[in-house]
């Protein structure tokens, strides 16, 4: 049996995968969600989400895909890691992506097979095509120079291609370093992570969402403070803690999650850490 069944749950309330129907609104990421959803649909172009590991950016990409079921019109592609090794084979990954009749032997027939496909897409079918990049910060000098290139193209109304690029803040840095990249960018966002108030609510959330009667928690206050205080409010460690304390609490046979108990459980991370690395 699950640890979860046992506390009158019907799934797990802190998996750190990125699924939608645990998306946590908060005042940032619904700010990042709303303000994505007008640029794509206005076709904008370019919008960079920001954010330090953890507060969540994966889940709102996964999010926005949500908001967009199976619409006419719009394509959705995703990378999920953008390492390529040469431009050749990153514009030849779109072209499949994109599902691209003609496959371009070299890094300018694919560029053209792009183009070419980006206008018949969305000014003769009148689609929009959105490309989405995760772990953004991985993009190169030459990726970032291509995604310019693909950028220019465009209609006297609109861009041809909406990419939506979720990233680390370093790649900032490497953006200012390709010459009029960042004046490609419509929107830029930067996800902060939840404060005191919101951690606790987020953690309330997810208890519901896994089947948690809303009358009911399973943390005290005091709890929610000692585990803000350790996280700083970044959701996917939030979401680790609360995880551990909730086995600890099956495995104690107690009712509720507290601070002497997250402060147990914040002592033998350090512990691990400090043998780990030592």
């Amino acid at each position: 049996m699950s640890y979860y069944t046992q506390l009158g749950l019907a799934k797990e309330p802190f998996s750190t995968s990125p699924d939608p129907s645990f998306f946590f609104r908060s005042n940032s990421h619904v700010q990042a969600l709303t303000r994505l959803e007008i640029a794509i649909r206005l076709r904008r172009g370019l919008s960079l989400m920001l954010g330090d590991v953890g507060t969540g950016k994966t889940t709102l990409a996964r999010t926005l895909l949500a908001n967009f079921p199976q619409e006419d019109g719009f394509s959705f592609h995703m990378i999920l890691d953008p390492s390529f090794e040469s431009e050749y084979q990153f514009l030849l990954h779109l072209s499949r992506l994109f599902a691209v009749p003609e496959e371009g032997k070299s890094t300018l027939d694919c560029r053209e097979a792009i183009q070419h496909h980006l206008f018949h897409s969305g000014v003769t079918e009148g689609k929009t095509t959105v490309l989405m990049i995760d772990e953004g910060q991985k993009l190169s000098l030459d990726m970032l120079e291509n995604l310019r290139v693909l950028l220019n193209y465009e209609t006297n109304e609109y861009k041809l291609l909406q990419v939506v690029i979720f990233a680390q803040m370093e790649l900032l840095g490497r953006i200012r370093r390709v010459r009029n990249f960042i004046d490609r960018v419509a929107l830029k966002y930067i996800i902060n992570p939840l404060d005191e108030a919101e951690t606790g609510e987020m953690i309330q959330f997810r208890l519901r969402s896994a089947g948690l009667p809303a009358e009911r928690t399973l943390f005290t206050p005091d709890a929610v403070q000692s585990i803000y205080r350790f996280t700083l409010g970044y959701p996917r460690k939030i979401s680790l803690l609360c995880h551990n304390a909730l086995e600890t609490l099956v495995m104690q046979e107690r009712t509720l999650v507290d601070a002497p108990l997250v402060e147990g459980l914040i002592r033998d991370e350090s512990r691990w850490l400090h043998e780990t690395l030592a």
